[in-house]
């Protein structure tokens, strides 16, 4: 496997994380749709507890739609600089690597898009050997500390218990994939949630995140979605207490991007202020803005209909078969009343405001467009 990027194309770094909205809303002076995420499948192994499109998968899914159309929205898209591919599991069926997925990567690098897809990666190495050499960013979940953890965690929604043995082949064709992902020169960024099962034992999953090479580690807060719905939520006081402690603990030398915190440079808590100030301060870490609503879509590309996020409880706000994906964007950015509530630019904060979720989670009754930022970044 060989990983190649081309030398026109910018590295990704903490300098430069082309998925932040921000970038666009400093550049045009409004959000513009540069990064469009497509759910190609519906099908997956797994049924983690968490998962925030565990009741849209499906045992068998229908047939996808064509490629052509597609890739004709794409070109379209008049600011594209990133696309995602998720699912589901993308790679659960050959076939859709092959006449989706790789298509897809070959597409955004022959138009120097930056690409990411979302994977456990537990299946067979070949599938994600096929796909590096296209990819930029092969983005994972872990969650675990060792493979009980991965049990109760990856499992808990199948109607049949998997068996111990292919629970074991999993575990550790997961571990064994990433770090031969990352030997052959792929960057492989691994997501953990913070909540009820993983907020005290952060370290151990990051230093095993670190022992398999991953070049990134990235940290998000669970929010009530999907599967996750009824599960026990953290307090503000809690999430910050973990993320404290990670700081604490971390390899400084490796990557660490936070993402959709409940944390904004106008807070009236000094706790809160203190801590972003940390993750502004220290080195290899950065915050970054939440892309739902701000600068991505997603399309479903079984039936083209397309959301503002791909996990948040708003309907369909389009097709790819009706209009254009700038079109539905601006649509969505101008008229819905739900994108003003959010739609707010602190820049001496370097913050965009809170998403949907966040918002209804832990400030139901803030206007954030009446506040101040408090911290410079």
């Amino acid at each position: 496997m060989s990983v190649i990027t081309p030398p026109t194309l910018q590295p990704i770094t903490t300098q430069y994380d082309p998925w932040d909205p921000i970038r666009s809303l400093r550049q045009y002076g409004e959000h513009r749709l540069t990064s469009v995420e497509m759910t190609v499948a519906q099908v997956c192994n797994m049924r983690c507890e968490h998962c925030a499109v565990g009741h849209t998968l499906v045992m068998r899914e229908p047939d996808l739609l064509p490629l052509d159309v597609m890739l004709k929205r794409l070109d379209e898209v008049e600011h594209l600089e990133t696309i995602s591919i998720t699912g589901g599991e993308p790679t659960f069926h050959l076939s859709t690597v092959k006449d989706y997925v790789i298509p897809l990567l070959k597409y955004a690098r022959e138009r120097g898009v930056r690409s990411q897809l979302n994977s456990n990666v537990t299946l067979d190495y070949r599938r994600y050997e096929m796909i590096a050499p296209y990819l930029d960013v092969m983005h994972i979940s872990f969650n675990y500390t060792n493979v009980e953890d991965f049990r109760q965690v990856g499992f808990v929604h199948r109607d049949r218990d998997l068996s111990n043995n292919l629970t074991v082949k999993f575990y550790e064709q997961m571990i064994d994939n990433t770090r031969r992902l990352v030997e052959g020169g792929l960057f492989v960024s691994a997501e953990s949630m913070i909540n009820y099962r993983t907020h005290d034992k952060m370290n151990d999953i990051h230093q095993l995140i670190y022992e398999m090479g991953c070049q990134r580690h990235e940290v998000h807060p669970m929010y009530p979605s999907s599967f996750a719905e009824h599960l026990p939520v953290l307090s503000i006081n809690e999430l910050r207490q973990s993320i404290h402690s990670l700081l604490d603990f971390r390899h400084q030398d490796m990557w660490m991007l936070f993402g959709t915190l409940p944390f904004y440079g106008c807070s009236v808590s000094e706790e809160d202020t203190k801590l972003l100030q940390r993750l502004y301060s220290e080195k290899n870490v950065t915050v970054r803005n939440d892309p739902d609503g701000r600068n991505r879509l997603n399309v479903n590309m079984f039936n083209g209909e397309v959301f503002v996020t791909d996990f948040a409880d708003i309907p369909s706000f389009g097709s790819i078969y009706e209009d254009r994906l700038d079109a539905i964007f601006d649509k969505w950015l101008h008229q819905h009343p739900l994108s003003k509530t959010v739609d707010c630019y602190c820049p001496q904060a370097s913050c965009c405001g809170p998403n949907l979720l966040v918002a209804d989670m832990y400030y139901p009754n803030v206007n954030f467009k009446e506040r101040k930022a408090v911290i410079s970044v």
